[in-house]
């Protein structure tokens, strides 16, 4: 499996998520946490099976949630770089990749 590093930025923006979903529903922050976690797994298991964009990063849209996990595969390691809402912005996460 491959070695994956969540930034900081990433973390964040996962726990502020938790949160949100626990306090609309005890659990929800739960579940949120642990489709991420099998998300980035999954990543690790195949990196190179999502689609390459222009930016360099790859993304998978979580099942239950709208979120994707946006990452770089380089050098034999996973980048894990947003943890982004579907309704953000696409590429406010570009000057992580750096």
């Amino acid at each position: 499996m491959t070695r994956a590093t969540i930034f900081h930025e990433a973390e964040e923006e996962l726990w502020n998520a938790v949160v949100y979903y626990e306090e609309r529903c005890p659990g929800l922050g739960f579940d949120f946490e642990q489709a991420v976690k099998a998300a980035v797994e999954e990543i690790q298991r195949a990196p190179q099976r999502w689609s390459l964009c222009e930016d360099g990063t790859r993304r998978l849209l979580l099942e239950r949630f709208p979120y994707l996990i946006v990452y770089m595969f380089e050098h034999a390691h996973v980048w894990i770089i947003s943890v982004a809402h579907c309704r953000q912005q696409t590429g406010y996460w570009t000057d992580r990749m750096r």
